[in-house]
């Protein structure tokens, strides 16, 4: 385990995550993470800390409403969220500052048919 830490574009939002060097990096299809095109991981929230920027966070959420889409209101940048597959989890691949991750490993996950993708799916339940 490593620390990486992160943030939104105009530094507001700081954070930091505890996890492996080499990332396992999930690429959605479903319609938000289509439109934003949002690559993610997943950690348990006891290894993600926010450090700065709850004040100037914002949350959108659509369907279910499990998931938490945050975003800085300043810079519009979304550096986590809580993720519906892991509602107890956080992701947070884009905005890490560089230097701790040595690898990406992607893996597809069917996001249009999310029910059915989550039932099959072997490893994105067990991330969190």
């Amino acid at each position: 385990m490593v620390k990486h830490t992160g943030g939104c574009h105009c530094g507001a939002v700081r954070f930091e995550v505890w996890n492996s060097p080499d990332l396992h990096v999930f690429h959605c299809s479903c319609s938000i993470c289509t439109k934003k095109q949002n690559h993610h991981f997943i950690v348990p929230k006891n290894r993600f800390t926010l450090l700065q920027g709850l004040e100037n966070l914002t949350t959108y959420t659509f369907n279910t409403h499990v998931a938490k889409h945050t975003f800085c209101k300043t810079c519009g940048v979304q550096s986590f969220y809580t993720p519906r597959s892991n509602p107890d989890g956080y992701i947070a691949p884009h905005c890490l500052d560089p230097g701790t991750v040595h690898s990406v490993t992607v893996e597809n996950f069917c996001g249009e048919k999310w029910e059915e993708s989550m039932q099959v799916h072997e490893t994105i339940r067990d991330m969190s």
